[in-house]
């Protein structure tokens, strides 16, 4: 019997690729820290930490402007999958964290979308994922943007959420406010 017999079955890897932007990257140095364009193989139990303290986060920025931990990714897999999923929870008591349109608070957490953008202050790193079967292992790769990710991928502008209903796109002609009887509604 030959090695190649005996050895484990190879499995794909599930891949999450995080495009990042910030409009000072040149010139600042804030994400010297962070290694580009090399894959990173990492166990599955691994909760990603993002933000400018590095003894706690596996990706630091630097920058005065972000949270000592700002936001973080972690790995799970849904009751009825049998893919893993990434959820992301934002860390930071100070800062938002916009994740396609949705604002998260301090603490709140979503599941991450196979493609998403996630903002916060000038920040944004668009996020994209590949299942794979091993539930061991995943791997993260970081590319830097030379331009504007909103602009390069046409998403929408950063709009003010409500916090109870939707968005209202009516215009009025006057800027003052106008006094209406109950009736005239």
């Amino acid at each position: 019997m030959s090695s190649f017999e005996d050895a484990d079955t190879e499995e794909t890897l599930t891949y999450l690729q995080i495009t990042v932007y910030h409009p000072g990257q040149l010139n600042s140095g804030i994400f010297q820290s962070v290694r580009f364009y090399n894959r990173k193989k990492l166990p599955s139990s691994e909760v990603l930490k993002f933000g400018r303290n590095s003894n706690i986060c596996h990706y630091t920025f630097q920058d005065r402007q972000v949270s000592r931990v700002q936001f973080s990714l972690q790995l799970f897999k849904k009751f009825d999958s049998s893919v893993l999923s990434f959820e992301i929870k934002n860390m930071s008591k100070k800062t938002s964290l916009i994740v396609n349109n949705k604002e998260l608070g301090y603490l709140n957490k979503i599941d991450l979308p196979y493609k998403c953008m996630v903002r916060f202050g000038d920040y944004q790193f668009l996020m994209e994922k590949e299942d794979g079967e091993s539930l061991e292992f995943f791997e993260t790769q970081f590319i830097l943007s030379p331009r504007s990710l909103l602009q390069e991928s046409n998403w929408p502008p950063q709009e003010p959420i409500p916090q109870y209903g939707s968005y209202s796109y009516c215009s009025t002609k006057s800027t003052t406010p106008t006094e209406m009887d109950e009736n005239q509604l």
